[in-house]
Order: C-alpha cells, then structure tokens, then sequence
C-alpha cells in the first residue's frame, strides 16, 4: 500500500496567478492582428483606453467625440440619437468624463448675441490640483502651465449726443433708466453705467419717443441667457434703433410741459390753470364776449 505507482501521470502544478507566461502556455488570452491604418483614424492613448476609474460607456464615448470632426453635433440630444444608451446614460458618461478632465463644456456669444455650447474633448486632459489623478497605469504626461490671461474690461459703446442738455430732459432720462431694472431684473444698471447711457436716451426724448416707448425698445425682444453686460446691450439698441428727427417744427420731446398755477373762476367757481392771474376760465370769457 506504500508502494508509489510509477506508472501514474505527475499531478500538474497550477502557475501563480501573476505569471505573466501562463495565458502563452495555454492559448488563452488576447492576440492582436493588427493592420496598419492610413486613412480614417484617430489616435486614442492608452490612458484612456485603460483607465481604471471611467466606465466602458464612458471611455467609447470618449473614444468616439475625439474621431468627430471639429462642429460636429455633440450635445446629449445628438449621442442619443446617434447611440441606443439613451439620454440619461450619456449624460452621466458626459459627467465621468468631465470629472477627469477628458471633456470642457463651455458657453460662449456669438456675434448675433446667441450663447451657444460648446464640447470640448480633450485627448490628454491636464490633472486636477484639487485631487490626486487616477492610477492609469500609464507615466505621467509633461504639462506646461497655461499662460496667465488678464481679463480687460471691454468700453461701452457709444451711445448717440442729444443737442439740448436740458436739467429736466437729462433727468427724464436718469429716472427712465433707474426704472428698466422693473421690466427685468438683469438691467439693473450701476451709476457709472447709468450715466454712460443718459445722453443716448435723451437723444431718443428729443427727437419726440415717448419714454414709454424708450423703455419698450429697451427691453423688448432680450435673449433668455444671462445678460453679461447689461450696459453694452442697451447702448447698442440707443444707438441701432435711434429714430429719425422729426420733421422740422415738431415741438421736441425737451422736457415735460410746464404746469401752471391752478385758480379759482369768479363766475363759475371752477378750478383751471393759466400762465397769468385771470379772473374767469375761458368759458365764462367767452360767454361774456359773444
């Protein structure tokens, strides 16, 4: 019974799991066939590819955003349209991606006025200070800082010059601006703004507007994004709705009508105003001088 039976196969030894020899031995494992491309192809790191945080969907809708071409529809509306995820797995990929670092989404104006958004996709993002970076197993990339940019606060436009700088006109025009921030929050102007803006709205009382028909053209029509400058939005409407003069000798819009002192008639004892002390209204004058 002790005797060992020589004709028995040696019992196979298992290979530690970290051999990296073992998968060879066996025939298991990838194998790559690769062919080498010339034409239609973009080049993804491995960092990406292999990183050990991003989900699969996120790393191939990486993957895919870095092969589009520059102005290519890449908003959550056009990947849902264009993948079967749907919009709330693409967007919590769009998330992933922008935590690290490999996607910016940034609003910008265009020269109608329109904010728009634009992706970004980055394909070596730059490591977040705020955090340490994901082991992608990959050495780390060399980075330049980004130059330092000094944000220059841009003039107003100009605003048209009234001919008259009447106190009551200038006035008018302060109280018609101070009011705007009624009609809509976002026009809530400073002093410094106000008084840039007073000599385009006295052009416009002027030339006969109505100050409610200032403030209309004021605040009509504004775009539903946040108004970054106020100031310089309604200096352009002063100055590309400015209306014609009016025809020549149509009283101006100089200030409002003086208001005269209000009297008593002796024949009627009705109230009226007049320029001058009068002792009847015009009705009673009349009706004494037939």
């Amino acid at each position: 019974m002790g005797t060992e039976n020589t004709s028995a196969p040696p019992r196979a030894q298992s290979a530690p799991a970290d051999n990296p020899t073992r998968t060879r031995r066996h025939g298991g494992g990838i194998v790559h066939e690769n062919t080498r491309h010339t034409t239609r192809f973009v080049v993804i790191g491995n960092h990406l590819v292999q990183h050990k945080e991003l989900s699969l969907l996120a790393i191939g809708l990486s993957c895919h955003l870095q092969s589009l071409p520059t102005g290519a529809g890449a908003d959550i509306k056009s990947l849902a349209a264009r993948f079967p995820e749907g919009p709330t797995r693409i967007a919590a990929a769009l998330r992933e991606l922008e935590a690290h670092g490999y996607l910016r989404r940034e609003r910008h104006r265009t020269q109608t006025g329109r904010i728009v958004t634009r992706t970004v996709s980055c394909n070596q993002p730059h490591a977040d200070r705020r955090r340490e970076p994901a082991d992608t197993g990959c050495p780390p990339a060399k980075r330049t800082p980004p130059p330092q940019r000094r944000t220059v606060q841009k003039a107003l436009p100009a605003v048209p010059q009234p001919s008259s700088t009447a106190p009551a006109l200038l006035q008018t025009a302060i109280d018609l601006l101070a009011t705007l921030r009624r009609h809509d929050p976002r026009l809530l102007l400073s002093a410094t703004d106000t008084a840039h803006l007073v000599p385009g709205v006295a052009a416009w009382l002027e030339r006969g507007v109505a100050p409610s028909a200032v403030r209309h053209a004021l605040t009509t029509g504004l775009p539903d994004e946040p108004l970054r400058r106020p100031a310089a939005l309604l200096a352009h409407r002063l100055t590309d709705r400015l209306p014609p003069p009016p025809p020549f000798g149509t009283p101006s819009a100089a200030g409002p009508p003086p208001r005269h002192p209000l009297q008593n008639c002796e024949g009627c004892d009705r109230g009226f105003r007049a320029p001058y002390p009068e002792n009847r209204c015009r009705d009673c004058r009349a009706a004494s001088h037939p």
